[in-house]
This record gives C-alpha cells, sequence and structure tokens, in this order.
C-alpha cells in the first residue's frame, strides 16, 4: 500500500446519481482526509483516526438525515 499519495474513495451512501458524494483516504499514516467529490479541490478535512472513528460512531447513531 502507498502511504504517500492518498487512495481516495467514495463513500458507500454517496449513491450513483452524482449527488452529495463524500471521498475519504485513510491510507496515510496518522490522518484521515475527506473531501467534497463535486468539488475536489474546494478544501480537504483532515482528521486524526481516532476523531474519524469518533464521528462514524455518532453517524450511526443518529442515522440518515433528510
Amino acid at each position: 500500500m502507498d502511504v504517500t499519495t492518498p487512495q481516495w474513495r467514495k463513500s458507500t451512501r454517496s449513491g450513483g446519481n452524482g449527488g452529495s458524494c463524500v471521498e475519504v483516504a485513510d491510507n496515510l499514516p496518522g490522518v484521515v482526509l475527506v473531501r467534497d467529490t463535486k468539488d475536489r479541490d474546494g478544501g480537504t478535512l483532515r482528521l486524526s483516526p481516532a476523531s474519524w472513528r469518533s464521528f462514524l460512531d455518532l453517524a450511526k447513531r443518529i442515522g440518515p438525515l433528510g
């Protein structure tokens, strides 16, 4: 596994219709990157792996919005 280049993957919840899409790169040591698929140059969130796990745990507990 290449740990110098982010390996982006699309969220399984994004669907295939081009709507709200999120990409995550979790192959880098000590950081998880998150970006908007529609605006890849618009900024990237940098989270610690622990913060990312906490976010996912919370998202699973509250369920889908809307």
